[in-house]
This record gives C-alpha cells, structure tokens and sequence, in this order.
C-alpha cells in the first residue's frame, strides 16, 4: 500500500499512541492524535483545556438539544453541546487530513468516519487488564491507588462514543484489518507488525 491512512483504536494503556507514533516515524508519515484536538480548537475559537473533557463524550440527542435550549435568535449550531461541535469539527479534520495524504490517526472513530477510503488501513490494540494496568502506571504516571478505577472509565468513555457514533460495536474484528494484543507482542514487535502489514498491503482497486 503506497498511500496508508492508518486508523488506530485502542484499550486505555494498551500502548496504541506510542505505537501509532512510532509507526508514523517509520514510514516518514504524519501522526496525529491530541493535534487533532488542537486544530479543532482552534477552528472553535475555545482553549485546548476547555475542550479537552469534551472529547470522546458520548453525543446528545440533536432534537432533544433543541427542544431544550429553542431561541429564534441562536442558530442550530448554537443549540449544539460542546461535545457534539466538537466531534463535527474533528469529523471534518480527519477527512481533510487524510485527502491531505498518507498519515496516522489515533481514536476519534477514524476508522469509520474513512470507511469510504480505500487507503485505510485499520487497527485496533488491546492487552491484558493486567499489561494495561501496569502500563498505565508507567507511561501514564497514573497513581496504583487510582488506576483500578481510571482504566476501565476511560474503556467505556471510548467504548460507549464509538458505539453511539458509529452505530457499531467497539469492539468488533471486523471493523479493523489488523488486531493486535500488545501485552503479549510487545510495543516494538506491534510496530514492526504494523510496518511490514503496511508495505505488504496491495493497493486497492478503485471503481
């Protein structure tokens, strides 16, 4: 595949940023993951950090939204929640990021906001609760006493926006073309995995 638009999906502490990172750096592509969150920022006129617990919420009913705050003088888009806004302008970002070129992209349902592209090439990586765990206390610095409750939060915030958004299941093989258990590969093994999944991908046939 000579023109790769990777789509990574990941359990929290799985590793899948560093490895998309590093993927990214190996193939001489663009990565992006919290820049995305900054372009959206910028692109709403709100601070990084005011946008930051708005992401990969869960989306609110358009028409409950606006029947709930209905004002003549306010626009549609004006009766949209953060994070709604938020997830159409990231939506728009991904789309013209990948028509930009080959890249790498983490979270935020790429693989299915590019399902029509016929570069994509999606992952999904996972681990152990236990890899994770421990990961997460390292990579993260997240406190022993806390992680147990930070981890599985974070899975279900992801889990519950891809599954609302897509209309799909998180969790399903089948959205992805590569599946990779991280915890018994390895960080570096997934990364060579995912370079060499690449290059051997044949271009696909376009209509």
């Amino acid at each position: 595949m000579n023109h790769p638009i990777i789509t990574i999906e990941r359990e929290y502490g799985s590793g899948g940023s560093v490895i998309g990172k590093q993927v990214a750096e190996q193939l001489g592509i663009p990565f992006y993951n919290h820049e995305i969150l900054e372009m959206a920022a910028e692109r709403l006129g709100v601070p990084v950090t005011k946008l930051e617990g708005a992401e990969e919420s869960s989306p609110k009913s358009f028409l409950y939204t606006l029947l709930l705050n209905s004002n003549p003088a306010r626009t549609m888009e004006d009766n949209l929640p953060v994070s709604d806004k938020l997830y159409i302008t990231e939506t728009q970002i991904i789309q013209e990021l990948a028509e930009q070129g080959s890249c790498v992209i983490v979270g935020r349902c790429g693989n299915w906001i590019l399902r029509e592209n016929p570069h994509k090439f999606s992952i999904f990586a996972y681990a152990s609760k236990s890899f994770r765990l421990q990961y997460a206390q390292q990579a993260y610095h997240v406190p022993e006493k806390e992680i147990g409750v930070v981890l599985p939060k974070i899975d279900s915030r992801r889990e519950k926006f891809y599954n609302i958004n897509t209309g799909g299941n998180w969790h399903d093989k089948n959205n992805y073309i590569l599946c990779l258990n991280t915890g018994k590969l390895g960080i570096e093994n997934s990364v060579s995995l995912v370079v060499n999944a690449v290059q051997l991908m044949p271009e696909p046939e376009l209509v």
